[in-house]
């Protein structure tokens, strides 16, 4: 039986991935996956947060049939198989899609969430990483995310943090805004959520964010900020004392997810939310 045949009779395989037969915008640059893809196994960033998403997951719903809504080039999906949590990814854009069967993914959804006619209320793990704000009415969509879930179900939530820190390279990813907690759990709350645990992540990259990113931006200095050469450059992680450094900030990051404890500060908000209306 087909995984996917509980939750919906709206797509078509073809060549190991499935299909809805509609199409709709999307605020992601169609270059975004491709440039992801280059940077994403060796980047410290996409590491610590598979390692903060999988301890969430693994704490809250390690049992269910978790989809990754957005989920690019299958980064995520793949490391939570890896890690034996059975995963559907569910990416509109045929090159993520392409590239996460590369990575060797095979529950690969080729559409956006509304275009893969998934039935309402039987979905019970639901993951929305650096999705949410790429969407502009953001209470709009996450009701929309509510309706697909079951009764209880959850959803994982990472977003951008923090207005400061606002730059070009949020223009040039297709941002709508960055959040705090404060304001992402307010969005939540009107979208029928209760939050489980919320915490910053990536706790020290605010001052480095704001002084190579947003500053120069507010100066105009930063023009042409999506050269794939430099994010390979800034994600690429470092070796000696500043990898050491940095691998200790993220095993206390990841402790503090285990323990569900607060971290006060970081460059990302993390959030698991449970349908509640």
């Amino acid at each position: 039986m087909n995984i996917l045949e509980k939750y919906t009779d709206g797509l078509t395989a073809k060549d190991g991935i499935y299909f809805s037969n509609q199409t709709s915008e999307i605020s992601y640059p169609e270059s975004g996956n491709e440039s992801c893809f280059q940077i994403e196994q060796d980047s410290f960033w996409f590491n610590h947060r598979n390692n903060c998403i999988f301890e969430a997951v693994k704490k809250f719903a390690p049992n269910e049939l978790f989809f990754d809504i957005g989920g690019g080039n299958g980064f995520v999906a793949k490391a939570l198989e890896d890690s034996g949590i059975n995963t559907v990814l569910i990416e509109p854009g045929i090159k993520g899609c392409l590239n996460a069967q590369k990575r060797g993914l095979t529950n690969i959804v080729c559409s956006t969430l509304e275009n893969a006619s998934f039935k309402e209320g039987v979905i019970k793990a639901i993951g929305l990483f650096d999705v949410v704000e790429h969407i502009e009415s953001d209470i709009t969509f996450l009701k929309y995310i509510n309706s697909y879930l079951a009764a209880n179900g959850l959803v994982f939530i990472t977003v951008p943090a923090f207005n400061f820190l606002w730059s070009n390279e949020d223009v040039d990813a297709g941002h709508y805004k960055r959040y705090t907690l404060k304001s992402m759990a307010s969005v939540l709350k009107n979208a029928g959520f209760k939050i489980e645990y919320s915490s910053y992540i990536f706790s020290i990259l605010p001052l480095p964010v704001f002084l190579m990113r947003s500053l120069p931006s507010r100066l105009g200095l930063h023009k042409n900020s999506g050269e794939v050469d430099k994010y390979v450059k800034e994600h690429k992680t470092k070796k000696g004392i500043a990898d050491k450094i940095m691998g200790a900030i993220w095993s206390r990051e990841i402790k503090r997810i285990k323990s569900e404890k607060k971290i006060p500060f970081g460059g990302s908000c993390f959030i698991v939310a449970r349908k509640s209306v």
